[in-house]
């Protein structure tokens, strides 16, 4: 028999067709003011929380999913079409879920904002969060360094 988890979180879209649940609290909260996230979106930002991968379920049904470039994939309700989640594509990644699809987004506060190179000039928020240009630090300059967009 296996165990039953209660989620710590959980959301999904309002149609009900997808819900996913996060096992522990959100451990990485951030938002993404980069053009493959603003695109993913249809924001001008993507506002994230993420945990283990291993923390994270489908709850009910499962999105279609979209690798936006070479490093990461999307996923997105295939009948409504909105954003749900984001994951890089290698094992000690955390898996997001976009914080406005979780049933309580206060549960999950940006702690940093990152991407601000592309971050649109007349937004203004989080201004007193930590912010970080893309690969501002050598491991994460040599991780995205290879990255080709699939975004037309």
């Amino acid at each position: 028999m296996s165990e039953v988890k209660t989620p710590v979180v959980a959301g999904g879209r309002q149609c009900g067709a997808v819900r996913y649940a996060l096992h522990v609290a959100p451990e990485n909260a951030p938002v993404c003011h980069c053009r493959v996230c603003r695109r993913a979106t249809g924001g001008l930002f993507a506002a994230l929380a993420g945990a283990p991968t291993n923390a994270f379920a489908w709850s009910r049904g499962e999105p279609a999913v979209f690798a936006s470039s070479s490093l990461a994939k999307r996923g997105y309700c295939r009948d409504r079409g909105a954003p749900l989640s984001f994951s890089y594509d290698y094992p000690e990644a955390h898996f997001y879920v976009t914080s406005g699809s979780m049933d309580d987004p206060e549960a999950a506060p940006s702690l940093k904002q990152v991407g601000i190179e592309s971050r649109v000039g007349w937004v203004k928020f989080c201004e007193d969060v930590p912010a970080e240009q893309t690969g501002e630090d050598p491991e994460a300059a040599a991780f995205f360094a290879g990255m080709q967009s699939r975004q037309a």
